[in-house]
C-alpha cells in the first residue's frame, strides 16, 4: 500500500528545522550568487573547477547531490525544489569535473574512478560538510561513486543514499542481457548492436532506435515528447568525452572503462545508515538492489513499483516519500547511527 504522501510530507516538515531560518541567507558567503559557488579541483594535470549551488539553510541535514552519467549534470535533479525546501533539507547541487556547469578539460586521464572519489572530498571540504551533517546521495553513476566514496572515507558521512544502481557491473551487464535486451524487438537489438560495433553511436538512428524500444520503458517511462524539461536539458548536456569511455555508448549495459567494477563483497563495510532506491522498471534489476540492502549494516531498501531509471519522476511521489523520510529518521535518530557520529 502507498504511503499517504501529503500527511507523511507534512509530518516530516513538522519535525525538520524548515522555520524563517531556511531562507536566511544571512552571513552566508554565496549570497551574491544566489547559492553558486565554483570550486577549485587540484589534480595530477592541474588545478580546475567545478560548479555547486546550495539550496536552503539547515545546519543538522547537508545533502551533496551526485549525478549520473558519467558526464552527465544536476539538471537531472531538478524535481528535488518542489521537495526538499518543504522538507528542511539544505542540499547542493554538483557537476562533476567534465560536465556542462564545470570545467571539462580535455585530458583522458582524468576520467578515472579514483579520481573522481577524490574530488567528492574535496568539494566536501570546500562546502564544510562534516560527519554530524553530511548526507550523500548518489543516482546511477552517482550511486557508484557514493559507494566508492562511502568505502574511501567511512568516517565522513552521517547518511548514504544510493539509487538506480547496482553494486556490480558484470551483474547489471547479465541483467541486461537476461532481462532487458530480451524485452526488445530481436530486429532492434540486432541494429543498435551493429551500429555499436561500427562505432557509429553518433547516427541519429540510434538513438532513434533506442528511445521508443529501450529509454521509454526503463530510462523514463514517459512518451517522449512528454519528457520533463530538466530531463531533456540534461539529456542534451551529457558530455560524451566523459559518458564512453567510462560507460559506453548507451544505458543498454556497460562496456566502457567501468565493466569490471564489483563491490559486491564490500558492502558489508559500509556502516553508514544508507537507503537503497529501486525500481521495477529500471534497468538496474530491483532484486539486487534490495539484496544490497540486506548486506549493508544498516540498510534500508525502497522500492518505486511504478518506477524506472529515473523514478525520480515516473514515480516520484513514491520516491520522494522515502527519501525525506530515510533523511528525516537519520536526523531524528530513528534510525541507526554508526557510533561516535556526531548528533
Amino acid at each position: 500500500m502507498r504511503p499517504a504522501f501529503g500527511l507523511l510530507l507534512c509530518s516530516i516538515v513538522s519535525a525538520s528545522a524548515n522555520g524563517a531560518g531556511y531562507f536566511d541567507n544571512t552571513g552566508r558567503d554565496d549570497v551574491l550568487s544566489g547559492g553558486v559557488k565554483m570550486i577549485p579541483i587540484t589534480t595530477e594535470e592541474g588545478t580546475f573547477h567545478v560548479w555547486t549551488k546550495r539550496v536552503g539553510n539547515n545546519p543538522r541535514i547537508k545533502l551533496l547531490i551526485l549525478h549520473g552519467g558519467p558526464g552527465g549534470t544536476h539538471e537531472f535533479y531538478e524535481a528535488f525544489d518542489s521537495f526538499l525546501p518543504a522538507a528542511g533539507v539544505e542540499y547542493y547541487y554538483y557537476d562533476q569535473l567534465g560536465s556542462t556547469y564545470s570545467d571539462q578539460p580535455n585530458e583522458s586521464s582524468l576520467w578515472e574512478l579514483p579520481r573522481f572519489v577524490d574530488e567528492v572530498e574535496q568539494v566536501r571540504r570546500a562546502l564544510g560538510l562534516e560527519r554530524d551533517n553530511f548526507y550523500l546521495y548518489g543516482q546511477s553513476w552517482g550511486g557508484m561513486l557514493a559507494i566508492e566514496y562511502a568505502l574511501a572515507h567511512p568516517d565522513a558521512l552521517k547518511a548514504l543514499v544510493i539509487s538506480n544502481m547496482m553494486a556490480s557491473i558484470p551483474a547489471y551487464n547479465e541483467y541486461a542481457a537476461r532481462v532487458l535486451k530480451p524485452s526488445i524487438d530481436a530486429n532492434v537489438v540486432a541494429e543498435i548492436e551493429a551500429l555499436e560495433a561500427a562505432g557509429d553511436t553518433d547516427n541519429p538512428r540510434y538513438m532513434a532506435l533506442l528511445i521508443p524500444n529501450f529509454y521509454t520503458k526503463h530510462i523514463l517511462r514517459m512518451p517522449a515528447d512528454a519528457w520533463p524539461e530538466p530531463v531533456n536539458r540534461a539529456m542534451a548536456h551529457i558530455n560524451p568525452a566523459v559518458y564512453v569511455p567510462m560507460q559506453g555508448p548507451s544505458e543498454l549495459g556497460a562496456s566502457g572503462k567501468l565493466v569490471h567494477w564489483d563491490r559486491t563483497k564490500d558492502l558489508a563495510r559500509i556502516a553508514t545508515p544508507t537507503l537503497v532506491i529501486g525500481a521495477t522498471h529500471d534497468t538496474m534489476d530491483p532484486t539486487h538492489m534490495q539484496w544490497m540492502a540486506d548486506q549493508l549494516p544498516n540498510g534500508r531498501f525502497l522500492l518505486c513499483p511504478n518506477g524506472s531509471h529515473l523514478a525520480i519522476y515516473d514515480d516520484q511521489a513514491m520516491y520522494m516519500a522515502g527519501l525525506i523520510k530515510f533523511i528525516d529518521d537519520v536526523d531524528q535518530r530513528r534510525f541507526p547511527v554508526p557510533a561516535g557520529a556526531g548528533q
